[in-house]
């Protein structure tokens, strides 16, 4: 059992796992091990309760696809259960990342200091730039 809050727990037999060769380069078990894990989970067909489901399908995740299926690949580790512990391991931060509400942006203003000192500084530079011009004669 994933454990996602102190309510909602998920089955391990909703998440489908399978072992696959890992890319890119390795040593001599390279072309010999499946040691990288590739986890696929439904959320549709899933026990998850309907408010996590509607969350997930709006998340815009590159792990999510179209269908409504989660995909993780995991290949760091050189064990595959240690893979398939990460993998599982991000699959629950990713589901309890959509319980978590987002603070409300307040928009801040200068403060009139701020703002004064700011002109001040442009028409000290405004200055300096208009006596460096060409003198001119009477």
């Amino acid at each position: 059992m994933l454990k996602i809050s102190n309510t909602v727990t998920l089955d391990e037999n909703e998440v489908e796992i399978s072992a696959i060769r890992a890319s890119g380069s390795g040593g001599q078990k390279v072309n010999k091990v499946s040691a990288a894990i590739h986890l696929r989970f439904d959320i549709e067909a899933s026990s998850l309760p309907e408010y996590y489901k509607e969350k997930l399908l709006e998340c815009k995740d590159k792990r999510i696809t179209k269908e409504g299926i989660i995909v993780i690949k995991s290949q760091q580790h050189r064990s595959q259960e240690q893979n398939r512990d990460e993998a599982l391991e991000r699959l629950v931060e990713l589901i309890k990342s959509v319980n978590v509400v987002q603070k409300k942006r307040v928009p801040t203003k200068p403060t009139k200091g701020s703002v004064g000192r700011r002109l001040d500084s442009k028409k000290k530079q405004a200055n300096k730039k208009r006596l460096r011009g060409k003198v001119e004669r009477e």
